[in-house]
């Protein structure tokens, strides 16, 4: 079995897996790399992968007009392998007799020899009516942008000066963002370091924790990873520790805290202590992980947010930050298979969810003190919305202004959309309790 067939295969049994089983890109990704030795068909598995998730609401699309019938229900791998193939024509720009050639063989690796007449038929459509199948993807956003109908329409009605722009954004490849580890390391020495690897690396512009490299690599490769001088972190989720202005001896919480970075940054800004609570058992060793790589001591409680009897001892803290289960709209450039997994019914209940945690977390607030609300999320319903119904119906919670160098002020709030400042989309409300309020 050839290199590029079992790599082909691969990549369509667990992109089947990833956009119609709803399984997770990453975890599917990690189990399927497991099984490849070589880095040259690790990379092109990765590509395969990445760009086949972000892409497949536009070819899926495709091969709707290219089949007379569909067979992503009788053959998802197949339709899978079909998704690959296109996206290895008109993303990846490979050869397309090598990718033709190689696809049809991999239906045989696949076991269904009676569909190789199929899909060699449907690639060699393509080649010829490509222009007449391009330009009808392009005639409507979701299609022309890859996002499902009802986030293309969501993100037209809240910023509709900016939809088209936010859509594309989100298919570029983003940089690679690190965090110095301002406790171990300073930004200089780490880019030294790291240009004596070899790698192309800024400080940020206005950051002053971040550095960016153009492209994503092994970062564990990287000089100074394994010493814990730095994290990986996009500079949209390095904003919070700036704008919670942290001092020595404070009581912080950091509620939903996985996979931990906020939390980190947070301790290598200031001597606080931290307790870190995480309502998913699966996820809260990875904030572990992350303090004990980088040396930094924290608490960290596995419980939900929203129930304070569970985590809360009675002392009040004087700053805290919600990074509250979202839709995940913000990162899909970074994430791509979010756009395969949410749906536009599942916003009422995150609504709904983030409502209870921010009401049950401000309780345990200090008189005087400052909560941080956060989400990756570009939907306004969970944004200020949340916060506004929030404010609205409290008379201690005062909103305090936010501007940053990049994004745009919400209602309440600010807003970074995804491209600007070529950050992810996140959204930040700073609000202060009344000092006269009891915790």
């Amino acid at each position: 079995m050839s290199r590029a067939i079992s790599v082909r295969a691969l990549a369509a049994e667990a992109l089947a897996d990833i956009a119609l089983s709803g399984h997770s890109l990453r975890e599917v990704a990690d189990r399927a790399l497991s099984r490849l030795p070589d880095s040259r068909d690790r990379a092109l598995l990765t590509a395969l992968l990445n760009e086949g998730a972000r892409w497949w609401p536009r070819f899926d699309a495709a091969l709707d007009r290219l089949l007379d019938k569909p067979i992503r229900r009788n053959e998802p791998v197949i339709h899978a392998l079909l998704v690959t193939a296109l996206v290895q024509l008109e993303v990846l720009e490979m050869p397309a007799y090598a990718s033709v050639a190689a696809t049809v063989e991999a239906v045989r690796e696949l076991r269904r020899p009676r569909l190789v007449g199929l899909a060699n038929a449907v690639l060699r459509r393509w080649q010829r009516e490509r222009d007449t199948h391009l330009a009808a993807l392009d005639a409507t956003p979701a299609t022309r942008h890859a996002h499902p109908a009802w986030l293309a329409d969501a993100i037209a009605a809240d910023w509709p000066d900016r939809a088209e722009a936010v859509l594309a954004a989100a298919n570029i490849e983003p940089p690679l963002m690190l965090r110095v580890n301002r406790r171990r390391a300073t930004r200089d020495a780490v880019a030294e370091a790291l240009r004596g690897a070899g790698q192309t690396v800024e400080p940020h512009a206005w950051l002053v924790d971040a550095l960016v490299l153009p492209h994503s690599t092994d970062v564990t490769r990287l000089p100074g990873f394994a010493e814990g001088l730095f994290a990986v972190q996009d500079g949209a989720a390095q904003v919070p520790a700036d704008l919670l202005d942290l001092a020595d001896g404070q009581h912080v919480l950091d509620a939903c805290a996985a996979p931990g970075g906020k939390a980190c940054h947070a301790i290598e800004r200031a001597d606080v202590a931290l307790l870190a609570v995480e309502s998913e058992a699966r996820r809260a060793p990875r904030i572990r992980q992350n303090l004990e790589r980088l040396g930094l001591d924290a608490r960290v409680v596995v419980a939900d947010a929203g129930d304070t009897s569970a985590w809360w001892d009675g002392r009040p803290f004087e700053r805290m930050m919600i990074d509250a289960p979202c839709s995940a709209t913000g990162v899909i450039r970074r994430r791509p298979d979010v756009r395969l997994h949410r749906r536009a019914a599942d916003i009422d209940a995150l609504v709904a969810q983030q409502g209870r945690i921010l009401a049950a977390c401000w309780d345990t607030l200090a008189p005087g003190g400052r909560l941080l609300y956060v989400t990756c999320s570009l939907l306004r319903r969970e944004n200020e919305g949340v916060v506004g119904t929030f404010v609205a119906g409290r008379d201690d919670a005062k909103v305090v202004p936010v501007s940053l160098p990049v994004g745009q002020p919400a209602a309440i709030g600010w807003q970074i959309l995804p491209g600007d400042g070529d950050l992810d989309g996140m959204y930040y409300a700073l609000l202060e309790k009344s000092a006269t309020s009891a915790a």
